[in-house]
């Protein structure tokens, strides 16, 4: 008996279901292109035909997010003498008093990097000596001293039993300092000067060198005779077997003086918006040695921890004589006075005033 034929569905049937399936295709390929429409112009930040509401005076939510805030950019140094700014650093003692300024802080080797920047437009403040200031308005640059930070005990560091004064030292002795013209510079010509009538002795006889760099070379023996130390180096180096002090930086300038000052650009010190940022900084600084004047545990934690030493010795260096953190300033005329006398100044400073800004919460 024939096998019976197999029943084929109607094409009606199948041609009903290729035109939904291509209908379905169809919705979905205007659904996708329009969500990428409406994804694309809100990246592009296109306002309605109806106008924005940059056009009715309000800024739109794409553009509060493009304008960035404005910057406070301040360099500090190496030792112990910035502690003051490292504690506004830490604490966020100035974003509590500019909420709406970014502020960024700058780690620099010495005070020929802080100028560089500063003339390049890269800084805003930078913390210093008093010589490296009077160097570069004397060069013409337009910054402003409206701070003092700290006094510091410094003192010319040997190894060498030979060294006992600075008659000792012959032309083969290096004598590390941060730079030429500064602070440690002006105070070995101050002392050379007194000691053995030529303050340019041992010019030729500089290295330049950081003070973490400096302190290990001479205690490592590494071709570094004495280093000119500001705290915390001057102690960790005293502390070394068969150290001793040639000179302090008392003995070298006749009693005691500024070791550090803040400096704010030309550009900063003629705007209102600048000068109420240094009036912040001046605050936040007095703040902090407020703080430091009797720190609390978990301020030496923090500290310690900066400085990479334990509380127990934080605690006595901060407690050292001769280290008082002000923001008061002493012996700029007497610097511009001897820098002058020495060549180091072409232009006599007749009125230091000129060179300072008096700032709401400096002294």
């Amino acid at each position: 008996m024939p096998r019976a034929a197999a029943a084929k569905p109607p094409r009606s049937r199948s041609r009903l279901a290729a035109v939904v399936l291509a209908v379905i295709v169809v919705l979905a390929v205007i659904v996708v292109l329009a969500v990428m429409m409406v994804v694309l112009g809100s990246c592009s930040g296109r306002e309605p035909r109806g106008g924005s509401m940059e056009d009715a005076g309000g800024p739109t939510d794409a553009s509060r997010s493009t304008v960035a805030a404005p910057r406070f950019r301040i360099a500090l140094q190496f030792g112990l003498a910035y502690t003051p700014l490292a504690v506004v650093r830490m604490r966020g003692l100035v974003e509590d008093r500019l909420p709406d300024v970014e502020v960024e802080w700058i780690q620099l080797g010495n005070a020929a990097a802080i100028r560089e920047a500063m003339l390049a437009g890269r800084l805003d403040v930078g913390f210093m000596g008093i010589p490296p200031f009077l160097i570069g308005a004397d060069r013409g640059m337009p910054w402003k001293l409206f701070t003092g930070l700290c006094e510091a005990p410094l003192a010319l560091v040997t190894r060498n039993p030979a060294l006992r004064t600075l008659a000792d030292f012959t032309p083969e002795h290096r004598i590390a300092v941060p730079q030429p013209g500064s602070i440690q510079h002006i105070l070995l010509s101050m002392a050379a000067e007194r000691d053995l009538g030529d303050p340019t002795r041992f010019d030729n006889q500089l290295l330049t060198l950081a003070h973490p760099d400096a302190m290990t070379a001479l205690l490592a023996g590494s071709g570094v005779s004495a280093h000119f130390a500001p705290p915390p180096y001057v102690f960790e180096e005293l502390a070394a077997p068969g150290a001793q002090s040639v000179i302090s930086g008392a003995e070298a300038f006749g009693g005691p003086f500024t070791f550090i000052v803040g400096v704010a650009s030309g550009e900063m010190a003629q705007s209102g918006d600048g000068l109420a940022r240094l009036e912040a900084l001046a605050g936040a600084l007095g703040e902090a040695i407020g703080l430091l004047a009797s720190p609390d545990a978990s301020l030496i934690a923090d500290l310690s921890g900066l400085y990479g030493l334990t509380p127990e010795t934080l605690r006595a260096y901060l407690g050292a004589p001769g280290l008082r953190y002000t923001l008061d300033v002493q012996g700029l005329d007497r610097f511009a006075q001897a820098m002058h006398r020495f060549g180091y100044l072409t232009t006599p400073v007749e009125e230091v005033d000129t060179l300072t800004l008096r700032v709401v919460g400096s002294p």
